[in-house]
């Protein structure tokens, strides 16, 4: 792979085969999670994840970094491409991908995509300027919107809810395609009026434009939502608890996915297996690396959102401590 370079020091005679268990070795190899921008809980769950598996790097031989990227689509694309080891996706892009459906279909299914596990539920989430006086998704017709960078799941996701309303593009007066880290300050700047972005909570991609700028969460439902949850199995209704953030003391109605480490068939085995036994046996020290982190079970982990077989190393790993048959 392009990322997992050994450094052997020149002498291929020291080389030493990494055991399952993580033995001693001479060998070094660099692995690079994708993620998101770095205000969002992607980049969060890959700094917690090589955290946790740098802590047995003198053991194991393993170094992990974290990459921020484009999201979903464009970390499914680099795996695919040899140049990403993992990276997290929503997972409705994990199930297009492995589908070959959506903005996958033109490519075809990619048989080597390999589920890991799933993370944090991930809300569609819409934040406006308080002016506009917005409390639906339909109120923003007409209005500034950013719709998400090409190659995001947020996009991916903002392209399927337009078509269940039968919008276009166009019925906004503007459809920026800022990054995620771009669009909270572009709101309280007054250069748009809202955005559209799947992200697990709390999240300071959020809370900081409420802060700073007052800004307000705008539900997404109603009955052409309805049908697009019906249509689609990695959608889910969701709330964002009121009083999460500044100004917004009522719950807000919506939908979403979940966040799922993914990789590729091609990645070794011991490397993958490495990896979730890093996460799982530090299973209460990864939950405190970020609040979207609290409520995350193992054995829902190992099984929800995931539409690409798991990877044999993380499946060897869940066997053994009996949450897979």
């Amino acid at each position: 792979m392009t990322r997992s370079n050994y450094a052997l020091g020149g002498l291929a005679a020291l080389a030493v085969v990494a055991s399952m268990a993580g033995g001693a070795q001479a060998q070094q190899k660099f692995v690079t999670i994708g993620t998101g921008g770095v205000t969002g809980v992607y980049y969060a769950v890959g700094g917690a994840v090589c955290r946790l598996l740098n802590k047995e790097r003198k053991t194991h031989g393993i170094r992990c970094s974290v990459e921020s990227t484009g999201g979903s689509g464009f970390n499914v694309n680099t795996i695919k491409a040899g140049e990403l080891d993992f990276g997290l996706a929503q997972s409705d892009v994990h199930y297009n991908a492995a589908k070959g459906l959506g903005q996958f279909k033109s490519a075809g299914p990619y048989a080597d995509l390999r589920s890991v596990y799933s993370v944090h539920p991930e809300p569609f989430t819409v934040l406006a300027r308080k002016e506009i006086n917005a409390s639906k998704f339909e109120d923003l017709k007409g209005k500034r919107v950013n719709i998400g960078n090409p190659g995001s799941g947020t996009r991916a996701s903002m392209d399927e809810l337009l078509e269940a309303l039968g919008w276009k593009v166009s019925d906004f007066s503007l459809a920026s395609e800022l990054k995620a880290d771009e669009h909270g300050p572009a709101l309280c700047d007054n250069k748009i009026d809202a955005f559209y972005y799947g992200v697990g909570h709390p999240s300071a991609n959020i809370q900081d434009p409420t802060t700073s700028c007052a800004a307000k969460l705008v539900s997404i439902g109603g009955p052409a939502v309805d049908k697009l949850l019906t249509g689609k199995p990695y959608y889910a209704k969701a709330t964002i608890p009121g009083g999460m953030y500044a100004n917004n003391p009522q719950p807000t109605e919506t939908y979403g996915v979940m966040a799922t480490m993914v990789t590729s068939a091609k990645v070794p085995d011991d490397v993958v297996y490495l990896l979730v036994k890093a996460t799982f046996d530090n299973f209460e020290e990864f939950k405190k690396l970020h609040p979207a982190f609290a409520n995350l079970k193992p054995e829902e982990m190992v099984k929800n959102g995931l539409s690409a077989p798991l990877h044999a190393g993380a499946a060897k790993y869940y066997k053994e401590k009996g949450w897979l048959k």
